[in-house]
């Protein structure tokens, strides 16, 4: 394949230009693409590692899979400094995008790190809810709901991140003016960030119809002003916990199963995968490793009927 065009990026960088004018420049296409500014810098920091590793004076064009190799050596066994499997697949990572960059827009015509072997280091797989589990919860919830002294809390906080995925910590920072209840394609959810470094993660999300009513009555029985849950992380946490208990659940409710139980559902009702990924207000690189984790879990449930 022909390599593509050159950008603004890249029309300077040729195979002679030596390694930090080149990271300098691939920083710039990273923030272009839309990446995170956590992700920019843990690749341009990954990259500047290896700048100091190798000779100033080494060209991008005059490094080779074995430089790369004996690189990845060093990190692991002769720094002196701790590298985690996770670190250590992420830098890999890192390496093969620089290089996968330089070698697209014709700057190398071979990609040395092409060869370089990728170390795996995902993740533990997360726990999720089933179906019949999301049910009962949802029956408990409901029960109080319809209870002689009607509590409506633990089906607003339930339902919210079963239907929304949002985190805990985007739970806590709810304020009643992110619902816009008037919004003209029906009911939203607006997920905001106060730091503009995680401005990216902002979002909409709809909400059901069945979650606007239990919202209102929720309201109509607690003060809320400036949070809509205005708790403690651990009281509402318990709050989840409880609920499974009542239901008989084995398993714990928390917030990130809600979060993965909520992907997980939008994935095998087919939603479309970006839509999951803005959804979860993750990035593409993020993306990466949770869609490997949805299409296994979606597995796993396939073999399990």
């Amino acid at each position: 394949m022909p390599p593509e065009p050159q950008t603004t990026t890249t029309a300077h960088i040729t195979p002679q230009t030596t390694l930090v004018p080149a990271i300098n420049a691939w920083r710039i296409y990273l923030d272009d693409q839309g990446n995170s500014p956590h992700t920019v810098k843990a690749f341009t920091a990954d990259l500047l590692l290896l700048a100091s590793y190798l000779p100033p004076d080494r060209a991008v064009g005059n490094i080779s899979t074995t430089d790369l190799n004996n690189f990845l050596q060093w990190m692991q066994s002769g720094r002196g400094v701790p590298c985690s499997p996770k670190t250590l697949a992420r830098r890999i990572t890192s390496i093969k995008a620089f290089y996968r960059w330089l070698h697209q827009f014709g700057v190398v015509l071979i990609d040395p790190a092409e060869k370089v072997l990728q170390r795996s280091a995902i993740s533990p797989m997360p726990t999720v809810l089933t179906p019949d589990e999301v049910q009962a919860a949802l029956e408990v919830a409901e029960k109080h709901r319809r209870a002689a002294k009607p509590d409506a809390r633990p089906y607003t906080l339930l339902a919210l991140l079963l239907n929304t995925g949002i985190k805990k910590t985007e739970c806590l920072g709810l304020s009643p003016n992110h619902i816009d209840l008037e919004a003209p394609g029906g009911p939203l959810l607006f997920v905001r960030y106060a730091s503009p470094q995680h401005r990216y993660k902002e979002r909409k999300i709809a909400l059901p119809q069945d979650w606007v009513d239990a919202y209102h009555e929720y309201k109509s029985q607690y003060s809320i002003s400036d949070r809509i849950f205005p708790w403690s992380q651990r009281r509402l946490e318990y709050l989840l916990e409880d609920i499974g208990e009542e239901a008989g659940l084995a398993k714990h409710i928390s917030f990130d199963m809600c979060r993965w139980t909520c992907a997980l559902s939008d994935w095998k009702e087919n939603v479309d995968p970006n839509k999951i990924r803005q959804k979860l207000g993750i990035s593409k690189i993020q993306w990466r490793e949770v869609r490997m984790k949805l299409e296994n879990l979606a597995n796993q449930d396939g073999e399990a009927e």
